[in-house]
């Protein structure tokens, strides 16, 4: 199927094109983007993101075009607008359609921002996964989630990885695996598309505190104690919120952590590298050519954590220091002097 039809990418960003650099070496592909500049940019010059595109890569401004002509689908946008984009292409997409999301955020529902500056709690209830937004926008079954060690810079330069599928279906797996497989890059496969979801969106939130202490200059010491820790606190949110631990401890959870937790060509490294080096939250959002996702899931994790009493000092100290300008290096010596007794306590 997917070999007859192009396969459909739903965003131009340096992931959505990272995508399309994997996928056209086995298919054609079809990208979606608004933004006619970009369109043309794709369609004439073969060209987006400083990447040279294959003439297998096209691009339209028509969601119905994508829809048509494409089963397999990837949607890579920002989780802030990612439901806007699910009621965009509702109309379009059917139950034949298979969806695989690379968008590593979370969506709240029910819940406007007079109700959240009132302390409202958070709960599962207003919590929504981008597998869940496309299950509650579209009339799409089959849905997966693309998770993993995928920073879009090094795909598009052909190093070697693998990433993982997650999905309930069989069939979805099979499509994701068909397409990006190649020599260097391999795709594994899960049904714990849940465990992966909260795992990808997690890490974001320890990218930030990793990038915090690159800016202040420390060392790898402090840098694996931070990312051993957190990944306990994100076991501790997944755990809660509904998923077992064990997407957190494979390709998802630590392979994930490990790339954007020590890299600059992170975004979430970036931007806690900058705070750390005394810029503003705004500033850095306001500069930054694409969104930092981690810093959308710290507010919603310390709501998270307000509710349902959570034990997670990183993640509740990281939203004082980027929410409420709490100075960084008492943070860090609030977290050095923070009485942890148990090392792992989530298996």
């Amino acid at each position: 199927m997917t070999k007859k039809r192009p396969v459909g990418i739903i965003g131009a960003g340096s992931f959505g094109i990272a995508i399309a650099k994997l996928l056209e070496h086995n298919t054609e592909v079809l990208i979606y983007s608004r933004k006619p500049e970009t369109v043309a940019a794709i369609n004439t010059a073969h060209f987006h993101y400083g990447t040279p595109l294959s003439h297998a890569v096209k691009a339209t401004s028509d969601p119905q075009e994508i829809a048509e002509k494409c089963h397999l689908i990837f949607p890579i946008v920002p989780s802030s607008g990612f439901r806007a984009t699910m009621q965009l292409f509702s109309p379009y997409l059917k139950p034949y359609h298979l969806l695989i999301h690379g968008t590593k955020g979370l969506d709240l529902v029910g819940l406007d921002e007079t109700q959240l500056k009132r302390n409202t709690p958070v709960t599962r209830a207003h919590i929504r996964t981008m597998s869940e937004v496309i299950a509650e926008e579209t009339s799409v079954i089959r849905i997966g989630c693309l998770s993993g060690p995928n920073l879009a810079s090094e795909l598009i330069a052909g190093q070697p990885t693998a990433t993982l599928i997650a999905s309930r279906f069989d069939e979805v797996i099979d499509a994701g695996q068909a397409v990006l497989n190649s020599k260097r890059f391999h795709v594994f496969g899960s049904y714990e598309i849940l465990g992966a979801e909260f795992a990808g969106a997690f890490k974001n939130i320890i990218a930030i505190g990793s990038g915090i202490l690159g800016g202040k200059g420390l060392g790898r010491n402090i840098q694996a104690m931070l990312l051993t820790r957190g990944l306990t606190e994100m076991i501790a949110f997944g755990k809660r919120l509904g998923s077992t631990h064990e997407a957190f401890l494979g390709t998802a959870g630590i392979g994930d952590l490990v790339a954007t937790a020590t890299s600059t060509n992170s975004r979430n490294y970036t931007f806690g590298m900058r705070l750390a080096q005394g810029e503003s939250r705004e500033s850095i959002l306001n500069s930054m050519s694409e969104v930092a996702e981690g810093v959308r899931t710290l507010r919603l994790a310390h709501l998270i954590a307000r509710t349902y009493r959570l034990h997670v000092p990183i993640s509740e100290m990281l939203y004082r220091v980027v929410f409420e300008n709490f100075d960084i290096d008492r943070a860090i010596e609030y977290l050095m002097e923070y009485p942890y007794d148990i090392d792992v306590d989530f298996v």
